[in-house]
């Protein structure tokens, strides 16, 4: 796997490194070794599936409050997302920013985020699957999230979305993290 930096600490990209022969390919997907030299949270407490019909559907801002805090290593496997991170941990030099990147079934590519930051994503085509593995268990009293088009973050989505669920469009301003 190849680590990169992105503009917010401690948020990766992660390539895949494939093994190729006449049969195809073989990639490591996850391992704790290289997450822990890397120093990333190596723990997977659960992982999850979402699958999404329609592009231009938005998912986000989520994430959970402390001290349900979760890292997430995220992939799309299926069609093509633009994924976002959005720093949200008070003390950070990169507090409120946010960066993206484009996560598709070809590329095979993952977003790492550590504690702290919320995640969403807008779908770029029709049928998308995305996989998740979380440092921490869901904690239902625990889950929140931030507005999508919130001013405080500024995100400069690729479009406006067709479709977001009640709830993500209900969040309030952000005023800060309890």
């Amino acid at each position: 796997m190849k680590f990169t930096a992105t503009a917010l600490p401690g948020v990766l990209v992660i390539d895949l490194e494939r093994f190729t022969d006449e049969r195809g390919y073989f990639a490591r997907t996850f391992c704790r070794k290289e997450f822990a030299a890397h120093g990333l949270d190596p723990l997977v407490a659960q992982s999850a599936t979402s699958f999404t019909a329609r592009r231009g559907t938005l998912r986000g801002l989520h994430f959970q409050r402390p001290p349900h805090a979760e890292a997430k290593l995220v992939r799309c496997v299926r069609g093509a997302i633009w994924d976002v991170a959005v720093d949200l941990r008070p003390d950070s030099p990169t507090f409120k920013r946010w960066v993206a990147t484009e996560l598709n079934a070809a590329a095979q590519r993952s977003h790492y985020l550590p504690t702290g930051c919320a995640h969403g994503f807008i779908t770029l085509t029709d049928d998308v699957e995305v996989c998740y593995q979380m440092s921490a268990h869901h904690e239902p009293a625990a889950a929140t999230g931030v507005r999508w088009d919130d001013p405080a973050f500024a995100i400069a989505w690729p479009f406006a979305p067709l479709l977001l669920s009640e709830r993500d469009r209900a969040w309030p301003d952000f005023t800060g993290v309890d």
